[in-house]
């Protein structure tokens, strides 16, 4: 039987007879990924230890996907909570790479050493890049004997800058070559994962995306007709087809760009929404929210549907409406390709015969972003230009309408308060809107109840022990002889079994002055800057009324709390080292 590599090569020789360009460049971007990362199939015995594939989406609302509520059609998404549970209670660190950090190390993400984004501050907590007293579920998981491979977004190193702002713009401009991203030792196949490719910063072009490397080396061309959302999920079950040829179990990490802006996406997925959104955000809210009590998610007693967005207009007196409502069409149109991917990687499970014994886990990093893109700008991680030199627009004034590769644009807070339906505020704030997350876990083998709603509060410092309680694996006081901090999260393997209660457990937060400290159903959130606002989450899960002034001996103990949380967990700025 040929292997995966011959039988790529095999087939772009078929094609190139048939002329066939475009299927010819899919091909021979994934062949060079698997060539380049050197993967050969062995063996065909199957481990009873589980495979584990995490699916993480970027600046997803809580209520986009069809199983959460949402109207756009993700099919396959929905497909593994009908298969497996939805949790209710999920909680993120509310922005992408603190998110990150968090997930791939167990650990609350400024221990993990990012604080902010992925700029050295110099400091413990704000490294901008996972700090050596951490081990990567990847690492873990490798030296527990699974194979380990990784797609997409890393965004947990520190980004390497060129010295000036016109050589930064040539270097995102594709005009200028550099061969690393970040220093070479925080790449992923430094932290653990024996295969990569995708995008070592944040933000890209969907259509020829800035950062692209396989393993540590630049890609430095694409090919014609090229979409990051497709590749990331294309190497991801080129991934699972070679490695279920092995005998070990693997973990396989898919952390998809989508639907972070840009807003940038196909025109035969545009054209499904054309329509979608005429009705506005007022309505498509509405409607969502009573699809979310349909579904069994909420309870309309506790969960309220908060405010429009302040500032806002409603959608009748909006001056945008086309631009607005094709704005939010590209966005579904973003998620609706991701899902199309994450079918073919269910399909590609199946297909190896590892469905059934196969954890599939996929959420978001963050509630849907309110951020206004258009009036950033060209600069640091923000093209000027295409690769072909012509300009990329950002429309400050709705001038251009979003979708292709020459406009970056973003949905806006109005639409995001959509997105994060039936919460309040958005990415970057602690807030619900911005910390809480859906998860789905689906694993036929080993979930009982299928379609259920969990109601346990689980945390993404919570994958580690998780993972490790599968894998039969320890958590490691040292590696590589560096010292480890302890895993902070807990297991959600009880939950699997059972619906379970809400755990009664303490989770804390803090981003650029935004924090929260959660206390069973007590919550004591605030705006950075701003002072605490008190929440019984068990009657007002949607935070619209303020208990702090009734009950002033609970903000002053869960005040206490969380300032015990930030002097222990680097969140206060220690001296520098």
């Amino acid at each position: 039987m040929l292997c995966h590599v011959e039988q790529l090569r095999y087939g772009l020789l078929v094609l190139l007879d048939q002329k066939n360009k475009k299927a010819v460049a899919y091909l021979r971007i994934i062949f060079i990924v698997i060539f380049c990362l050197g993967l050969r199939p062995s063996g065909t015995a199957q481990s009873k230890r589980p495979n584990i594939v995490l699916i993480l989406a970027d600046d997803l609302g809580y209520s986009d996907v069809g199983c959460y509520g949402g109207e756009i059609a993700t099919p396959h998404i929905d497909r593994l909570a009908a298969n497996g549970v939805r949790y209710a209670s999920f909680y993120n660190t509310s922005r992408c790479c603190p998110t990150r950090a968090a997930l791939l190390t167990g650990m609350y993400n400024h221990n993990a050493g990012i604080g902010e984004m992925t700029t050295n501050r110099g400091l413990p907590g704000y490294r901008g890049a996972l700090s050596e007293n951490t081990v990567t579920l990847a690492e873990v998981l490798k030296k527990a004997g699974y194979h380990t491979a990784m797609a997409g977004k890393w965004h947990v190193s520190n980004t390497l800058e060129q010295p000036t702002a016109e050589a930064q713009l040539r270097w995102l401009n594709h005009q200028e070559d550099h061969p690393f991203f970040s220093p070479v030792e925080q790449y992923p196949v430094n932290r653990g994962f024996e295969h990569y490719f995708g995008n070592i910063w944040g933000v890209v072009d969907y259509f020829d995306p800035f950062s692209l490397v396989s393993g540590t080396t630049p890609i430095k061309t694409v090919p014609d007709h090229y979409y990051h959302t497709d590749a990331i999920n294309d190497t991801a079950v080129q991934y699972i087809h070679t490695l279920s040829k092995q005998k070990a179990p693997f973990f396989l990490y898919v952390a998809h760009t989508a639907p972070h802006w840009p807003l940038q996406a196909l025109p035969e997925d545009i054209r499904k929404y054309a329509h979608t959104y005429t009705a506005g955000w007022d309505a498509i809210r509405q409607a969502r929210y009573r699809k979310m009590a349909a579904l069994g998610l909420i309870d309309t007693n506790i969960v309220k549907l908060s405010p429009r967005e302040a500032g806002a207009a409603s959608w009748e007196l909006n001056r945008h409406k086309d631009w607005d409502a094709r704005a939010m069409a590209v966005h579904a149109a973003m998620v609706d390709r991701m899902d199309q991917g994450i079918g073919r990687i269910i399909a590609a499970l199946k297909q190896e015969g590892k469905l059934d014994n196969t954890l599939i886990i996929f959420l978001s990093d963050n509630g849907a972003s309110p951020e206004n893109a258009m009036a950033y700008g060209p600069g640091f991680d923000r093209p000027g230009a295409t690769r072909m030199g012509d300009p990329i627009r950002y429309p400050v004034n709705k001038g251009a309408m979003p979708g292709p590769q020459t406009t970056f644009a973003s949905i806006g807070a109005a639409w995001a308060n959509v997105a994060n339906t039936p919460y309040r505020f958005a990415k970057a704030s602690s807030f619900e809107g911005g910390v809480h997350t859906p998860m789905i876990a689906c694993w036929p083998k080993g979930i009982k109840g299928k379609g259920r709603v969990s109601r346990t509060t689980g945390h993404v410092i919570d994958f580690m022990a998780t993972f490790l309680e599968l894998a039969k694996a320890d958590y490691p006081e040292t590696y590589n002889g560096r010292t480890i901090r302890p895993m902070q999260g807990m297991s959600l393997v009880p939950s699997f079994k059972h619906s379970g209660a809400r755990s009664s457990r303490l989770l804390f937060n803090e981003h650029f002055g935004a924090r929260y400290v959660r206390d069973g159903n007590w919550k004591l959130v605030a705006a950075p800057g701003k002072p605490w606002q008190l929440f019984d989450l068990q009657q007002d899960a949607s935070e619209l009324h303020d208990l702090s002034a009734r009950y002033p001996e609970q903000v002053k103990r869960l005040g206490a709390l969380w300032e015990e949380w930030a002097h222990q967990n680097n969140v206060f700025p220690k001296k520098k080292q």
